[in-house]
C-alpha cells in the first residue's frame, strides 16, 4: 500500500497529461477539418447566386418564430427587422409569453393589429394560447402575433409551431440582428440534400457594434474585455469546431439564437422539452436520436457564413448566470439521452460526437479543479514537482494562445468581419489574457453549474441585458434599452 501512495503523484501526473493530449489532439483535428472544409465551402459557393433561391417557386417555406417576454422598449424594431428579412415565402410569428409589460400594445398600435379567429393545430402541448392577432395593413401581412400564457421560451417555441404553417420553422431569440440574407443561405442545405433536417449558422457578438433598424451597419470589436473575449470564444467555437462537426456530421448542437429545422420532424421528435434549461441542444440531440431510431438517414447541417448578430453579457453577474444555465442544459441533455452513449446504433453521434461532449465539453471543469486542488495539496505537503508543473502550465497556454491565433487568421482569411487594424490588436491582446482572467471563470461557473443541477435548480434566472445602442438617423443613439427575461419566466 506504501508503495502504491507513493506512486500516486506519477500516476496522477500521467492521467492529467494523457487527458490533456487527448484535449489538444481533439481540437487540433477539429482545426485541420474545419480549415479543409472551410476552404471548399468557401471555394463552392462564390458561385452561388443567392437571387435564385429568392426567386425559385420551389424553394422551401418557413415559418420564422420569435419568443418574446417583457420587450416593449426594442419589440416594434425587432419585428421590423425580421418582416425586412429576403425571402420569398416566409411568414413571422411573434410569441408573446405573457409579458408584464406594454409589449402586446406597443405590437397593435405599430402594426395595426386586429385579433382574428385562427384554428391552432395543437401538435404540441403548450400553454392556453389568449389570442392571435394579424395586421389590417397589407404591408404586414406575414405578420402574425400570437398572445398566450407564460411558460417559458421553450413553451412560446411549441405554441408557434402549433400556428405556424410553413414547411420549415425557424427558431429566433426577438433581440437578435439577422443579415437579411441569412434564410437564403440557411435553406440552401434542405435544398442540396433531402436527408437534412435541421441547419445552423455563425452567432456574432454585436456588443459596441452599430445598428440601425434592425441592421448591421458597423461591426465593431467590444470595448469591455468580457464581451471581447467572447468574441474570441464564439470565432474558435463556430470557424474551428462546429464546421468540423458538421462535415463528419455529427453536429450535437445549433445555438438557440437561429436555428432552422424540419417541421414535421420537430412534431414528430416531440418539439421542445419544457424541463431543461438546454432546449436548443436537447431538440438538436433527440432529433438526431428519433431519426436514427426509426431507420432514417439526417444530417445537420452548418452554415459557416456570419448570420445573426446577438448581445453578450457585460457584467461578470449575467455572465455567470448564462454559463451556469449552459452547463446545467448541457448536462440535462447528455443525461436524458445516455442510451446513445458509445451506442453505434447511433453512428457517429453515439461513437464519437456524445462520448467528446462527455469527456471534453462537461468533464473538463472537474478534471481541471480537481488537479488544481491536488497540485496545491501536494504543494502544501511538501511534495510538488515543480518542473512538471511549469511545464505542463507552459504546454497548455502555448497552446490556447496559439489556438485563438489560429481562429483569429481563419476570421481574417474567411469573412474578414473585424476589418481594422485596431480590431487584430484588440483580439491579440485579448487572446495572451484570456487563460488568467476568462478561463478561471468558466471553470467556474461550469462547477457551480453541475452544483445548482444537484441541488434541482431548474430556472434560467434573471438575464438583464443592456441593449442595442440602435442608431437614428440623426446619429445619436437612443437611450439604452433594459431587456430580459425575469425569474417566472423560464426563457
Amino acid at each position: 500500500m506504501d508503495e502504491f501512495f507513493s506512486k500516486l503523484p506519477l500516476i496522477i501526473n500521467t492521467l492529467v497529461l494523457i487527458y490533456t493530449i487527448a484535449l489538444m489532439t481533439g481540437y487540433l483535428s477539429l482545426a485541420i477539418i474545419s480549415a479543409v472544409e472551410m476552404r471548399f465551402y468557401m471555394k463552392k459557393n462564390s458561385f452561388i447566386d443567392y437571387r435564385a433561391i429568392l426567386a425559385s417557386p420551389v424553394s422551401p417555406s418557413i415559418s420564422l418564430i420569435a419568443p418574446a417576454y417583457n420587450e416593449g422598449l426594442t419589440i416594434v424594431a425587432n419585428v421590423r427587422s425580421l418582416l425586412s428579412v429576403h425571402y420569398a415565402n416566409y411568414e413571422v410569428i411573434l410569441v408573446n409569453d405573457g409579458s408584464k409589460d406594454d409589449s402586446m400594445g406597443k405590437l397593435i398600435a405599430a402594426y395595426q393589429l386586429e385579433p382574428v379567429d385562427f384554428a391552432v393545430n395543437e401538435r404540441i402541448v403548450c400553454n392556453e394560447i389568449k389570442g392571435v392577432y394579424k395586421s389590417r395593413n397589407i404591408a404586414f401581412k406575414k405578420l402574425i402575433v400570437v398572445d398566450k400564457v407564460n411558460g417559458g421560451k421553450s413553451d412560446a417555441l411549441n405554441a408557434g409551431i402549433n400556428i405556424s404553417t410553413k414547411s420549415l420553422i425557424a427558431c429566433i431569440d426577438v433581440d437578435c440582428v439577422l443579415e437579411q440574407d441569412a434564410l437564403l443561405k440557411m435553406v440552401k442545405p434542405f435544398l442540396e440534400n433531402p436527408d437534412v433536417i435541421a441547419t445552423g449558422g455563425v452567432i456574432r457578438i454585436a456588443n459596441s457594434c452599430e445598428i440601425q433598424d434592425g441592421r448591421m451597419i458597423n461591426v465593431e470589436v467590444p470595448d469591455k474585455f468580457l464581451p471581447r473575449v467572447q468574441v474570441m470564444e464564439y470565432i474558435r467555437a463556430f470557424l474551428l469546431g462546429r464546421i468540423a462537426w458538421s462535415k463528419v456530421n455529427g453536429l450535437l448542437l445549433i445555438s438557440g439564437a437561429f436555428g432552422l429545422f424540419d417541421k414535421e420532424v420537430v412534431i414528430k421528435a416531440g418539439g421542445y422539452n419544457h424541463h431543461t434549461v438546454g432546449e436548443d441542444m436537447e431538440l438538436v440531440v433527440r432529433m438526431r436520436r428519433y431519426m436514427a431510431e426509426i431507420n432514417q438517414k439526417a444530417v445537420v447541417a452548418y452554415i459557416p457564413d456570419p448570420l445573426c448578430w446577438t448581445e453578450a453579457p457585460e457584467t461578470i453577474k449575467i455572465f455567470g448566470r448564462q454559463r451556469n444555465r449552459w452547463t446545467r442544459g448541457t448536462a440535462e441533455t447528455l443525461w436524458l439521452h445516455k442510451k446513445m452513449f458509445f451506442n453505434p446504433r447511433f453512428g457517429i453521434i453515439g461513437m464519437i460526437s456524445y462520448p467528446y461532449w462527455l469527456f471534453f465539453e462537461w468533464m473538463a471543469p472537474f478534471v481541471e479543479a480537481s488537479g488544481l486542488l491536488y497540485f496545491i495539496l501536494l504543494a502544501l505537503l511538501g511534495y510538488a514537482n515543480w518542473p512538471f508543473f511549469f511545464t505542463l502550465l507552459g504546454v497548455v497556454y502555448s497552446f490556447a494562445v496559439t489556438y485563438s491565433m489560429i481562429a483569429i487568421l481563419a476570421e481574417e482569411l474567411t469573412y474578414h468581419q473585424y476589418n481594422k487594424k485596431e480590431h487584430i490588436r484588440k483580439l491579440v491582446f485579448t487572446a495572451l489574457f484570456e487563460p488568467f482572467f476568462y478561463h478561471p471563470l468558466t471553470v467556474w461557473y461550469a462547477l457551480q453549474g453541475n452544483f445548482d443541477l444537484i441541488m434541482g435548480k431548474s430556472s434560467w434566472g434573471e438575464m438583464v441585458r443592456k441593449g442595442f445602442d440602435t442608431v437614428k438617423e440623426t446619429g445619436k443613439a437612443v437611450t439604452d434599452s433594459l431587456v430580459g427575461d425575469s425569474l417566472d419566466n423560464k426563457s
